[in-house]
């Protein structure tokens, strides 16, 4: 079973005390975490670490998210690879490189569609009559095979999200709207939470392709830039609508989070920090939730599921296997 993910809200400084990281906080409260019980550390707060702190998050090869100004995504710790190979990695560059690039694109853009298309015809009937745009998106994903560039793939995959992005604030409960997707900052509760939970979904797959010799800087469908994991940021459009969307749904429709969770400031909209706590302990237990899987013949859960699709992508590159982009089923 995986590890859990661990979070940290207060303010105060990340000590090692010995072989167990310390958590001293603002309001004088010590907390003692054993590292090897945890995947990945995210750090909400304002906190202060040491290179101690860091090595031993390194010797157990635990990632440490850290999030800023009312949980804006600054960056990643990343401790060196479990898997260190150098073959992975200049066949990951080769294949971005040649007319590899295209086809593994277009595996991840089809798989990101399918998911969108998936969400809607669940709330098909049930929030509205999507049948429209389902059709649409349907036939957005059978475009992607005829696109011959990357720039292409990407205009497609670009009318499908803003097709199924409009669908939106038919499925989410009044007095939530999305009106459009807006970001950095936020403009409202929905925008608010589609973008922190984006973030959680992205980290996610930070850590997933940490545990492997893949290098999260060189994607696929986004072009490599500074200070962005692109690789991260291909499988995370896969797993959006899974993860982040459909809890959307569900903690908004379920008043699970009001109005009351999200406050505005700076011309923005944020979540409060009991938002986000509610939020993040509804997103952890939506990791840990397990699905039957076809082709592996057993239970997995979804973080499982996050990582399993970056393998298939790392044995795709090395040896031509086929890509299982992941594909809701269930």
């Amino acid at each position: 079973m995986p590890k859990p993910n661990h979070h940290v809200f207060a303010d105060g400084e990340l000590s090692r005390n010995e072989g167990t990281l310390r958590i001293d906080t603002l309001d004088g409260e010590t907390e003692y975490l054993p590292v090897e019980s945890i995947d990945s550390l995210y750090l909400h707060g304002q906190i202060d670490f040491n290179t101690r702190a860091l090595g031993l998050l390194n010797d157990h090869g635990v990632p440490a998210h850290v999030f800023g100004w009312k949980d804006y995504y600054r960056g990643s710790y990343l401790p060196k690879r479990g898997q260190v190979s150098g073959n992975t990695v200049v066949e990951q560059v080769r294949a971005y490189d040649d007319d590899r690039r295209l086809p593994i694109a277009q595996r991840i853009t089809q798989a990101s569609i399918h998911n969108m298309r998936s969400n809607l015809r669940y709330y098909d009937g049930r929030s509205g009559d999507f049948a429209d745009t389902v059709d649409d998106l349907a036939d957005e994903k059978d475009r992607v095979t005829s696109v011959d560039t990357i720039n292409e793939l990407r205009a497609v995959e670009g009318n499908a999200r803003k097709a199924y992005y409009r669908c939106f604030d038919r499925i989410l409960r009044e007095p939530f709207e999305l009106t459009k997707r807006e970001y950095n900052p936020p403009t409202n509760e929905a925008n608010a939470i589609v973008s922190f939970l984006n973030g959680m979904t992205y980290t996610t797959c930070v850590s997933a392709i940490r545990k492997t010799a893949l290098d999260p800087t060189v994607g696929f469908v986004h072009e490599p830039g500074e200070r962005r994991f692109t690789l991260s940021l291909d499988i995370a459009d896969i797993f959006k609508p899974i993860l982040a969307d459909r809890l959307v749904f569900r903690l908004v429709n379920r008043q699970q989070i009001t109005a009351e969770d999200f406050e505005s400031e700076l011309d923005g909209c944020l979540l409060t920090e009991n938002g986000r706590m509610t939020v993040l302990e509804e997103f952890e237990k939506l990791l840990d939730e397990t699905v039957a899987h076809p082709r592996l013949k057993r239970n997995v859960s979804y973080k499982t599921l996050v990582r399993t699709d970056v393998l298939s992508l790392k044995k795709h590159i090395l040896t031509g296997e086929e890509y299982h982009a992941t594909e809701r089923w269930w």
